[in-house]
């Protein structure tokens, strides 16, 4: 418990005496994590919505497992499949983003998309189907009809961003494997704690996962008010 307190008052210490490259890190963590969300939602929205949408698409129960194994993918296996691709011997090797922010937002929309898919396709699929035809038949066009099945599911929908966003901002194998935990450029919050941790600075570990939780709680505090307040219908 000692540990525990002194990690505690180091977490104030570092946020009160505004240590640079704690906020340069919790600043990194935000930016390659809110990145990675934001082109999961971006792809993840409408393959959910087609997967949703699309009863008679060949194979339909072999993609949706195909998507529910994503969800689940575990951080190093995609870790793995990027730094096999990234590798300077890789088939995009060339290009040089290994142990680069770019290869590990790359490796959490592998993480995020999924999960975004997943949650998006049972949203849509929770809705009643007589709602897709009044909507037709009042004379919505595909994109129209889209585009107002996203408004009736937007409190599911955000519950996918809080979800995809979740499943990247505490995740460490990936970020290890293809960011190589660089000081000044690939080091975020999760891999700060790993290196802490394995030096036994366990007071500045405990500060940093202080640190860590606080952001987290902050984006899905922030994400869920925003749901909720939709639901509720208060200023």
């Amino acid at each position: 418990m000692e540990t525990l307190w002194r990690g505690l008052l180091e977490a104030l210490h570092l946020l009160l005496s505004g240590d640079p490259e704690i906020w340069a890190i919790t600043w990194r963590s935000l930016r390659i994590s809110g990145l990675a969300t934001l082109i999961s939602l971006i792809l993840g929205l409408p393959a959910g919505t087609w997967l949703a949408l699309r009863s008679r698409i060949p194979g339909r129960r072999l993609w949706f497992s195909v998507v529910h194994t994503g969800m689940a993918l575990p951080p190093v296996v995609v870790g793995l499949v990027v730094a096999l691709f990234l590798w300077r011997t890789g088939p995009l090797g060339r290009l040089g983003w290994m142990y680069t922010p770019t290869a590990m937002v790359i490796a959490q929309v592998i993480i995020a998309t999924p999960m975004v898919v997943g949650l998006t396709a049972t949203a849509l699929q929770q809705q009643d189907a007589r709602l897709r035809w009044q909507l037709l038949g009042l004379g919505a066009s595909r994109r129209q009809l889209i585009v107002l099945l996203w408004r009736e599911a937007r409190l599911p929908l955000l519950a996918a961003v809080i979800a995809g966003f979740g499943s990247v901002i505490s995740e460490v194998g990936a970020s290890l494997m293809v960011g190589g935990n660089l000081r000044r450029s690939t080091r975020v919050l999760t891999t700060a704690i790993v290196l802490e941790t394995r030096r036994g600075e366990f007071d500045r570990a405990i500060a940093l996962s202080v640190i860590l939780l606080g952001l987290a709680f902050a984006v899905n505090y922030a994400l869920t008010w925003l749901q909720q307040h939709d639901e509720d219908g208060e200023p």
